[in-house]
């Protein structure tokens, strides 16, 4: 792999962020990502990913600025660092944070589905202070963040904690960093306990409903394919069975 490894342990993949010294992605990286994260999300055996970074000081200083290269906007079919713009992704990713979140480091961890900070890790964009702009951060973090949280650490560059990013709601749990990655393996298993087909209508449901009304989305819901795929399935049959019969279900994620 460049820049990154992929390893699989039952049905959850791990992958690592690993370019010393602050595990930056270049475009070749993030195309490299793109397509380890699209074979995994087409993977049955996958239930969920967590995405870390090698070292105890960096999960990403996002874009690698000391790439002897031009500036290169095509980040691969998954966008930059691999599944944020990943079309019809169906796999959650679980971003444990093991250190410094910085500009598209930051943008990547806001992206997945949840994030488990270690205690240390901090989060900011420094991206204004240099020129440019955090594109997916001036578009996320208002919706996650209140606004003006949000507009202070657009306009300021910040370092948000992970205490405080927790308290705000983005962090779903805070760590000691020898914990981080049996937290976000705890959280993965979870996640495998229940139905692929019903993980995945979760995810498109919110795709594709948030930015609609509470009405306007529950009369969407039912003519979802995901949703109809999901409560018409054999695993939806062997999940009331299996509850009936007080065992754990066998999915088919069919």
């Amino acid at each position: 792999m460049t820049g990154f490894r992929v390893e699989l342990h039952g049905h959850t993949a791990v992958v690592t962020i690993d370019r010393p010294k602050a595990n930056a992605i270049d475009a070749a990286t993030s195309k490299a990502m793109g397509d380890a994260f699209a074979e995994l999300d087409n993977d049955a055996g996958v239930r969920a990913i967590i995405l870390t970074g090698a070292g105890p000081k960096f999960f990403s200083a996002g874009w690698d600025l000391s790439a002897d290269e031009e500036f290169d906007s095509d980040y691969g079919v998954g966008g930059f660092g691999g599944f944020p713009e990943l079309p019809n992704r169906c796999t959650p990713v679980i971003a444990a944070v093991n250190g410094m979140a910085v500009g598209g480091g930051f943008e990547i961890a806001v992206a997945a589905d949840l994030i488990v900070a270690a205690d240390h890790a901090q989060f900011w964009l420094p991206e204004p202070a240099i020129g440019i702009l955090p594109d997916a951060g001036a578009v996320k973090l208002p919706r996650l963040l209140p606004s003006h949280l949000a507009r202070e650490l657009l306009l300021t560059g910040r370092r948000m904690d992970a205490a405080e990013g927790a308290r705000w709601g983005l962090i779903a749990r805070v760590t000691e960093p020898e914990q981080l990655l049996p937290a976000a393996h705890e959280l993965a298993d979870a996640i495998a306990k229940s139905a692929p087909l019903s993980i995945a209508a979760l995810l498109d449901i919110e795709r594709r409903t948030m930015n609609l009304s509470t009405n306007e989305a529950m009369a969407a819901l039912k003519s979802l394919a995901s949703y109809r795929r999901a409560i018409d399935s054999e695993d939806a049959a062997e999940g009331q069975v299996a509850f009936a019969e007080r065992r754990p279900p066998t999915w088919q994620g069919r």
